[in-house]
């Protein structure tokens, strides 16, 4: 990444952190920015889920260690990671209507992975996230291993994860990112 990109994106991330102080309470943007600083390889992961329309922002913090958990808070699900299928096995499943790619894929190319069912939950509880779209979740083995994979999203008032085959993709389906700095 170019130094001047990524000073634009901490400009972007310093304003989005300050708009959205709810998300991080007692948070100082130094410390983001010192870790930030001190991880730069981390930067790239963010201008990629920042250029895929995710908006990320810090959602949590760990005092002890100091990891900062970056999200995707995008109102919707990343308008450039949709209409994936879940990971590379449903995608080579498919033969015939084949979507560009897999979420499981992109993620791991973009040096970010997909939340679980828990961390979904948790971010819905920060605002209204997923109300027209849905996101692809970090699936248990289990479940996979039977040909499903788990999405998110907001309806009703409330937040519901589901279960659909995981070669599946749709339009207002995408994914988010958790990355961990």
């Amino acid at each position: 990444m170019h130094p001047s990109q990524a000073h634009k994106l901490l400009q972007t991330l310093k304003t989005r952190f300050e708009q959205n102080v709810q998300r991080h309470p007692a948070l100082p943007w130094a410390a983001v920015e010192a870790r930030l600083e001190a991880h730069p390889d981390k930067l790239l992961a963010l201008f990629r889920m920042e250029q895929t329309g995710g908006e990320p922002d810090v959602v949590g913090h760990d005092p002890q260690t100091g990891v900062l958990v970056f999200y995707d808070c995008s109102a919707e699900s990343p308008l450039g990671r949709r209409s994936l299928c879940y990971d590379r096995e449903a995608l080579e499943a498919r033969k015939q209507a084949r979507p560009r790619g897999s979420a499981v894929e992109m993620a791991r190319a973009m040096g970010i992975e997909l939340p679980n069912e828990e961390e979904y939950l948790a971010f819905q509880q920060l605002g209204v996230f997923d109300a027209r779209t849905s996101s692809w979740l970090k699936t248990p083995p289990a479940i996979r291993k039977l040909g499903g994979a788990l999405f998110g999203d907001r309806r009703y008032g409330r937040v519901f994860v589901y279960h659909n085959g995981a070669g599946s993709y749709f339009a207002a389906r995408g994914f988010r990112g958790v990355l961990r700095v």
